[in-house]
């Protein structure tokens, strides 16, 4: 199954899931900052379009409140965010490596942390 696609507030609502675990969707809501709150209605439409997506699905019913958890977990959101972002660049992560070297963005250590990483499949892959 591929994975969805997620909005800018798609992942919101995700990493409130993700951070609280199962939550009503007035949980969801009340997880956004109070300045710039979406209002409950626009939440409600996001959580029903995300459980089409099947990034999340309805846990239980208490009362009349659905309880909504997340199915695809935070790293496989990641992931897929990641892979559509590399795909602007023609699927080379070269000039975002670049870019994030000149910004400052990452440093020596997480550099060599990556390079154990890349040496490591290669010896899993010979």
């Amino acid at each position: 199954m591929a994975l969805p696609k997620l909005s800018r507030l798609e992942l919101q609502i995700m990493e409130a899931l993700w951070a609280h675990g199962p939550s009503s969707i007035r949980e969801i809501q009340q997880a956004f900052p109070e300045k710039g709150r979406p209002a409950y209605s626009t939440i409600q439409t996001t959580v029903y379009r995300l459980e089409a997506k099947n990034a999340l699905r309805r846990a239980k019913r208490i009362s009349n409140a659905d309880i909504m958890e997340a199915v695809i977990s935070r790293n496989q959101a990641q992931r897929t965010l990641i892979e559509a972002f590399l795909d602007l660049f023609g699927g080379k992560a070269q000039p975002v490596m670049a870019h994030l070297i000149d910004s400052g963005k990452l440093s020596l250590d997480e550099i060599r942390a990556a390079e154990k990483v890349l040496i490591e499949r290669r010896k899993t892959k010979s």
